[in-house]
């Protein structure tokens, strides 16, 4: 089915991307892998093809434009390259840290961070899990208490996407003792004293994405850096929630569509029993099945983009997109593997690395049974 989400100036965009990731991302993803992290360069890269400022303010360095489209592209096409992973550490600065510099920053803090967020210069992440706290944020114990004109932060982080390349890392902290009104916002910046990185951690997939847990220990963090009011951090926690979980979804379905395209192309190819393995009947129906499962899909989290655009997505149909594509992804690669047989659980196959990569989808963002809870009860509320 025809998409309709695209305008002339975004399919322009995606050529540009297109040829960022050939020429500057591709040949180098192996040893990004082997190496557990991307360099800084990939965000400066991404800086200068404007992909990391597009809804920064223009007096920033940013092009000022609130388009979520934009985002979609640059999924879509490093899924396509199958180098997805790499670009889940920008995407999160662009689609998951951003909002809540732009919304909730003051003028100093504005002028102080987003021209070099823009540039790609300064990485962002945000912590909120903890060793003992996942998707319940109400749970959140890491503890700042304000001690004159400074915080000082107590408590551990973990699976921090970022966690080892960031300069800032937006936390969600504990200053009162109420669930929800007793969470803040903190910007710790990378040379803070008693902020530390305790180890990168080793996932199954995403080899290339660092993943790292965070200690705090007395860190002293000025109060000038905290974000919006102090006790207000949840509503902002969960207000950004949405495009995070749209932006999960975008990629899950990226990822899964473009499997499909290799297994396509495979199939096309490899014979078997004296004919291609499309001739085969069981073959052929099972890819009608994904095939059908994707486009119907597509044009769900198509419309969710423009309700994101226009300020209309509810947290219910986000999670309603990032529970069905992601488990969606799940199936495919799945079943793409099983149509590659063993060549499609050999790691220099797109397809093998992908299956990897996807099953953490499910996880972070919200589980899909946090996802069916938040819809669940939106029906009996």
């Amino acid at each position: 089915m025809k998409r309709i989400l695209f305008d002339a100036e975004h399919e322009d965009y995606r050529h540009s991307v297109r040829a960022f990731l050939k020429k500057d991302v591709v040949p180098y993803y192996p040893d990004w892998e082997s190496d557990g992290i991307v360099p800084r360069t990939l965000f400066t890269g991404l800086g200068s093809l404007g992909a990391l400022g597009i809804a920064i303010p223009p007096e920033y360095g940013g092009a000022g434009i609130h388009d979520f489209r934009y985002s979609v592209i640059l999924q879509e096409e490093a899924a396509a390259a199958a180098v997805a992973p790499a670009l889940l550490g920008p995407t999160l600065q662009a689609d998951v840290c951003l909002p809540y510099l732009l919304s909730l920053t003051t003028d100093e803090q504005k002028k102080r961070w987003l021209p070099k967020i823009a540039s790609g210069e300064l990485i962002t992440a945000i912590a909120m899990t903890e060793p003992g706290t996942g998707s319940d944020l109400s749970a959140i114990s890491t503890k700042a208490v304000r001690d004159g004109d400074d915080y000082v932060i107590d408590g551990a982080k973990t699976f921090i996407t970022n966690g080892i390349n960031a300069d800032l890392v937006i936390t969600a902290v504990r200053t009162g003792p109420h669930p929800h009104q007793g969470l803040s916002l903190l910007m710790v910046e990378r040379d803070t004293e008693g902020f530390h990185r305790a180890g990168r951690l080793h996932k199954v997939g995403m080899h290339a994405q660092d993943t790292a847990e965070l200690a705090f220990t007395g860190a002293r963090v000025p109060a000038a850096n905290l974000l919006g009011e102090e006790g207000e951090g949840f509503k902002a926690l969960t207000r950004n929630l949405s495009q995070e979980r749209l932006s999960i979804a975008v990629s899950a379905l990226s990822q899964a569509t473009a499997a499909l395209d290799w297994t396509l192309t495979y199939v096309r190819e490899r014979h078997a029993f004296g004919k291609a393995l499309a001739a085969q009947q069981t073959v052929r129906h099972r890819l009608a099945e994904l095939v059908t499962a994707t486009d119907v899909a597509q044009q769900y989290l198509d419309r969710s983009v423009s309700e994101c655009n226009e300020g209309t997505l509810t947290p219910q149909d986000a999670a309603k997109a990032k529970w069905w594509c992601t488990e969606l992804q799940g199936q495919v690669l799945d079943a793409c593997v099983q149509l590659h047989g063993g060549h499609g659980y050999m790691l220099e196959q797109a397809v093998a690395r992908a299956w990897a990569d996807s099953r953490a989808t499910r996880i972070y963002g919200g589980t899909t049974e946090i996802m069916k809870e938040i819809i669940g009860r939106s029906l009996v509320a």
